[in-house]
């Protein structure tokens, strides 16, 4: 049987809604810094090369300041140096307080060493024409000046590696951010890789390399500041205005880099800041630029007194003529009274006459740039000439055209028998000892005192070899050897050279010194407030051979002031009553002046 065929009524069937697929969501994009590790690092490594060549500047600064105004060069330059490393060093470890804020600590730091190193000259200066002490100055600039340049390369290496970072350090952000919507999603596995594999890898810091960089930069600029500070600042600009220029560069430098560069690091008190001090600071040396001649001119009135007639700079240093109209001048070289017009006689003459005494047609001075010494030797009708051998063309211009100085060397420069050679005194005797015509009578060594560091060469016995290869025979050798009462280990360590050298010598002394007024050569005491210097001045004079010469004055000589027979014989005693233990000679690698 068949059944009939029910129809149902047909009944709606819920399909489960079509869910759309989903596409995961994209790792967000790694925000790209303005500033990336590349784009910083050449701005920062051209300050460094900036700074670094005014640290040097600041530091040779001190050091040229330093010898002219205390004397002793070498040890002026071992005192700024060894003080000026130590506080880098001391620099370099305080610079770890200000890494996390390293972009207002490098401002405030550039800032404070262009104010301190551009003013550093005039500081010193001050210093020493007021307070007539310098010392405790020149150290304590040195240290403030290491500390601030010590803190320069750690600041700025916090600075570069925090620039190059920062584009990594959101790129890894992204990372994780993605990595989280990826695990809400419900896919968190495949998502994560892809998210890893969209990310930028994470290069690692390439510390060794910035470094590298900064110390490359800051080698390369101290090269250029070390050659501009003496073939460009010093000729064109002079010590304090080279030093404030050189402030006003440094920070510009630094202040640019810092507002400009690493403008993002600075929060708005902190760029007013930094404006306001950069600002001040260009105010002060600006300021001071312009007063600088005034300054300059005060301080050489502390110093010289208020008869300043002449003062000018050559190239190798100052050179100021004191006096009145109708007194005999005072000529002083870098601070140091060379000549004093009321009792240059005395030291002349008693330099120049003994050595006169025999033959003496051919006669070489070495130093003597005044005038004063062949002045004395053109009294002789028996000199056919003269040869000067002077480092410093400005001192014999000025002995040529200053009518105080040239009427007091009688117009020796204009004696046709006199010929001026400008030269370094050490190598022209080198040349002129392979001259076989080159032969001389007399040599009269008319040179600042041996304690003096540019002149410790010339009281060498290799110089004074050279000496006895361009003497005659029968030659004289006269030499000033410094006070033989004041420093007689300098004056018999001379006397040791020359015999070292192959002379035989005698001493003697010039005593009577007008009161108040220095060694020829030598600086004033002015510490004390008193400006007494040495009492006396020490000669040599000295034969070829091994015995010591006769002690006197030529038959023909002039009217002289100061000396005559028994003066000499006095002179003689009164150095030989010094004489101590024998002492070894001073050569050019081991100088034993300076005590």
């Amino acid at each position: 049987m068949i059944e009939p065929t029910v129809t149902m009524p047909p009944t709606r069937v819920r399909q489960p809604p079509v869910r759309r697929r989903e596409r995961p969501p994209r790792p967000p994009r790694s925000p790209r810094s303005p500033r990336s590790g590349q784009a910083v690092r050449f701005p920062v490594l051209a300050v460094v090369f900036v700074c670094a060549a005014c640290g040097l500047v600041y530091e040779l600064e001190l050091v040229a300041l330093a010898s002219y105004l205390i004397g002793d060069s070498v040890t002026q330059a071992s005192v700024v140096l060894s003080v000026m490393v130590f506080a880098m060093g001391v620099g370099s470890l305080l610079a770890k307080r200000l890494r996390c804020r390293a972009a207002v600590g490098f401002g405030l730091v550039e800032a404070g060493l262009a104010l301190i190193g551009g003013c550093s000259a005039l500081a010193l200066y001050a210093a020493f024409a007021w307070l007539g002490e310098s010392r405790y100055v020149v150290v304590a600039f040195s240290l403030a000046i290491g500390v601030l340049i010590g803190a320069e390369i750690p600041l700025l290496m916090s600075l570069i590696q925090r620039a190059g970072s920062a584009p990594e350090a959101g790129a890894g952000a992204g990372t994780r951010s993605g990595a989280r919507t990826t695990a809400r999603s419900g896919t968190r596995s495949g998502l994560a890789k892809r998210a890893r594999r969209q990310a930028p890898p994470v290069e690692p810091d390439d510390a060794a390399g910035t470094v590298a960089d900064l110390f490359a930069a800051d080698y390369v600029g101290a090269l250029v500041g070390g050659l501009a500070f003496p073939f460009l600042l010093l000729p064109w600009l002079g010590q304090l205005t080279g030093a404030l220029v050189t402030g006003a560069v440094n920070v510009i430098a630094g202040g640019g880099l810092v507002l400009w560069v690493f403008r993002r690091d600075l929060t708005t008190r902190s760029r007013a800041l930094l404006i306001g001090v950069n600002m001040s600071v260009l105010a002060v040396l600006a300021t001071a630029t312009v007063l600088v001649d005034d300054f300059e001119e005060a301080a050489r009135r502390a110093v010289y007194g208020d008869s300043v007639r002449v003062a000018v700079h050559t190239d190798l240093q100052e050179v100021v003529v004191t006096g009145g109209r109708e007194g005999p001048p005072d000529l002083f070289l870098d601070g140091r009274l060379r000549v004093a017009g009321q009792d240059e006689y005395r030291y002349h003459e008693s330099l120049v006459h003994p050595a006169m005494k025999g033959p003496h047609a051919r006669v070489l001075i070495v130093g003597g740039g005044d005038g004063l010494a062949a002045r004395e030797v053109l009294r002789y009708s028996g000199v056919s000439s003269v040869t000067v051998v002077e480092l410093d063309p400005g001192v014999v211009r000025l002995a040529r055209t200053d009518p105080a100085l040239a009427t007091l060397n009688a117009q020796a420069f204009r004696d046709p028998r006199v010929r001026v050679v400008y030269a370094d005194a050490f190598n022209w005797l080198r040349g002129a000892a392979d001259r076989v015509q080159e032969r001389y009578d007399v040599v009269i060594s008319d040179l600042p005192d041996p304690g003096i560091t540019p002149s410790t060469k010339l009281y060498s016995e290799e110089f004074h070899g050279l000496v006895a290869r361009v003497v005659t025979g029968a030659g004289r050798f006269a030499v000033h050897a410094g006070s033989v009462t004041d420093r007689p280990h300098t004056y018999w360590t001379v006397d040791a050279t020359l015999r070292a050298a192959g002379f035989a010598t005698r001493p003697y002394s010039a005593s009577g010194r007008t009161p108040g007024f220095a060694a020829g050569p030598d600086r004033a005491d002015r510490t004390g407030g008193t400006e007494q210097g040495p009492g006396d001045w020490g000669f040599l004079l000295a034969v070829p051979g091994d015995r010591p010469p006769v002690l006197g004055l030529a038959s023909g000589a002039p009217r002289l002031r100061s000396l005559g027979a028994g003066t000499l014989e006095a002179a003689a005693r009164r150095a030989e009553r010094t004489r101590g233990a024998e002492l070894p000679p001073s050569t050019l690698v081991h100088p034993r002046y300076g005590d």
